[in-house]
């Protein structure tokens, strides 16, 4: 397929966004249940077992989409690199080759083992040190990713910075990403208690995530600005190459994600503060719509991520250009 210049290998392309989307999903809905819902409300409210149990769920079906996605991923990635076609890819030799002399085949595996161990942890998550352990091998399975792109082939000290913005980066989307499905199910479960413990919980909950998002935002941002640097190196390679006008794309989608999410900070989080008489039910389905859209978006995000990392970064097509100021 040729878009905007480049060759896009379609499948490679679908199978890293999923893989991408399911991944950061499972971490940022992990980092959610201990951030936001453990730590601010414990086992003690009824939304907060309700939402416990549906995000504990939710984790679970990405965790093995992310699986499932991830050996698809390393079948593409043996045909890519073979150069045969799919039948003859799927020996034992050539999955070999891949899986043990290559980075992407190290990393696949030490994924594997992580996503193993993940699988074990949701099971006994009623065991506090379960729910912590996975929290610990959700960020080490998002954070590995970084290994398998660009940033994993960037040579010298440079390389460790990509590696460094590009692992935090892949953190801060998780966080925020997982953080919006998991407030989806938050406010579903919370319009349904209609107690003042259940709107206090959506407030709090809300302006808890709302926090870290924030955080979350300032880091991608940050992050961002280095991958591009490192990437990109020009603001000619930035507009004249395919690759910079997908990520042209990608940041106003990102730009686009902010509007709703200061609106939701700034319009909507502070009426759920409003006295049980004010239409507090409304604000949280406005929050929810937001929320749905803004991770809308992100999946798009996510499908872009996944066409750029199959092309060549923009700065090898004008390398002798004047830097980004």
């Amino acid at each position: 397929m040729d878009w905007l210049g480049a060759d896009i290998d379609g499948p490679l392309v679908v199978i890293r966004a999923l893989h991408f989307a399911a991944t950061a999903m499972t971490t940022g809905i992990l980092i959610f249940r201990v951030v936001v819902v453990d730590a601010a409300f414990g086992p003690s409210t009824p939304t907060s077992k309700i939402v416990r149990a549906q995000t504990l769920r939710l984790a679970s079906i990405c965790l093995a989409l992310s699986v499932v996605s991830g050996v698809v991923w390393l079948l593409l990635e043996a045909v890519s690199m073979s150069g045969l076609a799919l039948p003859e890819a799927m020996t034992s030799e050539v999955l070999s080759t891949v899986v043990n002399q290559t980075q992407f085949g190290r990393v696949f595996e030490i994924r594997f083992a992580l996503a193993v161990i993940l699988a074990g942890c949701l099971g006994y998550d009623r065991f506090p040190p379960a729910r912590w352990l996975a929290l610990a091998i959700s960020l080490g399975l998002i954070a590995a990713i970084a290994w398998t792109g660009h940033a994993g082939s960037t040579p010298g000290e440079m390389g460790i910075l990509h590696l460094v913005a590009d692992t935090l980066h892949l953190v801060a989307a998780a966080i925020w990403t997982g953080g919006l499905v998991s407030l989806v199910l938050l406010l579903s479960a919370s319009r349904r208690d209609r107690s003042s413990a259940g709107a206090s919980f959506a407030w709090q909950a809300t302006t808890r995530f709302s926090t870290m998002g924030i955080a979350a935002v300032a880091v991608i941002l940050v992050t961002g600005i280095v991958n591009t640097w490192i990437l990109v190196g020009s603001w000619h390679a930035l507009i004249g190459t395919g690759y910079g006008q997908l990520l042209m794309l990608k940041i106003a989608l990102f730009i686009v994600m902010l509007l709703f999410a200061a609106a939701n900070r700034f319009w909507l989080t502070p009426r759920l503060a409003l006295p049980s008489s004010a239409p507090q039910p409304d604000a949280r389905r406005q929050l929810a719509r937001n929320s749905i859209i803004e991770f809308g978006l992100a999946l798009i995000i996510f499908a872009i991520v996944g066409m750029l990392g199959t092309l060549h970064p923009a700065i090898h097509a004008f390398a002798s250009d004047v830097p980004m100021q």
